[in-house]
């Protein structure tokens, strides 16, 4: 009989909770953000397609509400930078926009930051049944003529 069939090795919970971090994909979510009418859609893919079709069009026929008066025709593709909080707070941290653009239509980043004021209540992102703060980029076409 062998004594090292007892022997344990000890192991601290900073170890421990290091070698699980690394097991971690940072950059993957468990579940998207999401609109509670999307809580139908059956896969993880067709919730986060609902999400930003939703948010698409609503930002899209928001602007189409306004008038928006140009001296020459505008064809743009809007680059947005959007992050959702922890708590489901939608907010514009950047915006890429053509220089042509910018000068037609100087307040475009006043018109996009009510329309995404304007959504319906948004539920965060979850990773590990926990609520997480997210950053994607959200592309919009711009037709002004």
């Amino acid at each position: 009989m062998s004594c090292e069939y007892f022997n344990v090795k000890k192991t601290s919970s900073e170890d421990i909770l290091k070698e699980e971090l690394q097991t971690f994909n940072w950059n993957e979510v468990d579940e998207y953000p999401t609109f509670s009418v999307c809580d139908s859609s059956a896969t993880k893919q067709e919730r986060k397609l609902c999400f930003e079709t939703i948010l698409t069009t609503h930002i899209t026929n928001s602007l189409q509400k306004d008038t928006i008066l140009v001296s020459q025709d505008i064809e743009d593709t809007l680059l947005l930078q959007l992050q959702i909080s922890e708590t489901g707070i939608l907010s514009l941290v950047n915006l890429a926009v053509d220089s042509l653009t910018n000068k037609e239509i100087p307040n475009i980043k006043e018109l996009l930051s009510q329309s995404i004021d304007s959504l319906p209540k948004i539920f965060p992102a979850l990773k590990r049944g926990q609520q997480v703060k997210t950053e994607f980029k959200l592309p919009i076409i711009i037709h002004v003529n």
